[in-house]
Formats: structure tokens, C-alpha cells, sequence
């Protein structure tokens, strides 16, 4: 089975001490920092944007994966490529030209991923998926963070997987929301190499040691 990836998402850090909390994921076993930019449109909540992002770029060379959860992001696209951001992903919901958005994101230097919330099915990526770095399945409904795990994500995993082998391609799959120790091993054997972990990492007692475990799972 291959490597997991995980991402911690800083949507659920100590924001008052988010250098501190950036150096605690430098030292941890996570590949990928999560950067959840929402707009209080596309979802019933409002994040942060790119202080916050250059503000994190600033502490850590890990890879930074920059989730947008907003309307109209091709106005962003730039901005967010030269604050930081490795990967972008949109929402397919959000993005009426999702082909050019995508191509957009490729030509700012960085990865390109599309995200699907949970009533979105695994078929409305058919026609990019060729183009993609990365695709998302929420396994919550996004807007807030410490949200239970919605369970039909493992079979929708499995499908986005079946998807992805037919391209032959090496595409990232992540799964972002409720992600713990009870289901990561299941979402990794459904197909997912990517997981992202909020509350569950920065809630925890220890959240280096919890990472570890996630990682260990593979």
C-alpha cells in the first residue's frame, strides 16, 4: 500500500501561537501542512487568507496545501500562488469553468486539486480528472471544523479511486473532515493517500505523537 501523507489542518491551531504550532508540524511526521481559506459565502463560516497563509509560509518549507472554500477563486489564483501555496484545490461547486481555473492554477507554478462535497457524486470530476494533481472528497459538509465523520466516504473514496487508476496517472487522493484514528485505516485501503486532520491533531494531549499514529497506520 503506498505512503500516507498527512496534512494537518491549521484551521483548528492555536492561532494566537501559530508560529509555535507551525514549528511543532516542522518537527512532526506530517508531509503537508492544510490551508482552509474560507469565505463565509461559498460556506456558513469565515477563516482567514493570505496573512495568515505568508504568516505560515514564513515558519516552514513543507509542502503547503491550500483547500479554498470560495465563491469565484480564479480571482485569487495568483495571489495565492505568490503568498505560498504548493497545491491549490478548488470546489468543483464553486467554480462554473472548472477546466480553466484548473489550468489557471498550473500556470501559476503550482499543483492543481478540485475538491466534492458530500451530496457532490465522484462523477462531476470525469471530465478533468486527467488534468488534476489532486482531488478532494469532504467527508463533512465544510464550514467548520470538529465535525463528525460522514461514513459514506469510504465507498465514495473507493469510487474516486477506480476513477483515478483508469487515468494511469499519479493523482493524489485526500479526504478532509472528521478524519481520526477509527477511520483513516479505512479510507487509506479504499484508496486515499492524502488525509487531513484538524481538531483531532490539535485537540489531542500530544499532537506530534498523534500524527505519528495516523502516519503508522500505512
Amino acid at each position: 500500500m503506498e505512503k500516507l501523507i498527512i496534512a494537518p489542518s491549521i484551521l483548528a491551531a492555536d492561532f494566537a501561537n501559530l508560529a509555535q504550532e507551525t514549528n511543532m508540524l516542522n518537527e512532526s511526521a506530517a508531509a503537508w501542512i492544510h490551508i482552509d481559506v474560507m469565505d463565509g459565502v461559498f460556506v456558513p463560516n469565515i477563516s482567514f487568507g493570505f496573512p495568515v497563509l505568508e504568516a505560515v509560509r514564513k515558519h516552514t518549507t513543507k509542502f503547503l496545501d491550500c483547500h479554498l472554500m470560495i465563491e469565484k477563486p480564479e480571482r485569487y489564483i495568483a495571489q495565492f500562488a505568490a503568498s505560498g501555496a504548493n497545491m491549490i484545490t478548488v470546489h468543483a461547486e464553486a467554480c462554473p469553468h472548472l477546466h480553466r481555473t484548473i489550468q489557471q492554477i498550473k500556470s501559476e507554478g503550482c499543483l492543481a486539486g478540485v475538491a466534492i462535497n458530500p451530496g457532490t457524486p465522484v462523477s462531476v470530476l470525469e471530465d478533468v480528472i486527467g488534468d488534476l494533481d489532486l482531488a478532494l472528497i469532504m467527508s463533512v459538509n465544510p464550514g467548520f471544523g470538529g465535525q463528525k465523520f460522514i461514513s459514506n466516504a469510504i465507498q465514495k473514496t473507493a469510487k474516486l479511486k477506480a476513477l483515478i487508476d483508469s487515468t494511469g496517472k499519479d493523482i493524489y487522493l485526500e479526504i478532509d473532515g472528521g478524519v481520526n484514528q477509527i477511520n483513516a485505516g479505512a479510507l487509506h485501503h479504499a484508496g486515499a493517500n492524502v488525509l487531513v486532520a484538524g481538531s483531532f491533531v490539535f485537540a489531542s494531549a500530544d499532537p506530534k505523537a498523534t500524527i505519528q499514529e495516523l502516519v503508522s497506520l500505512a
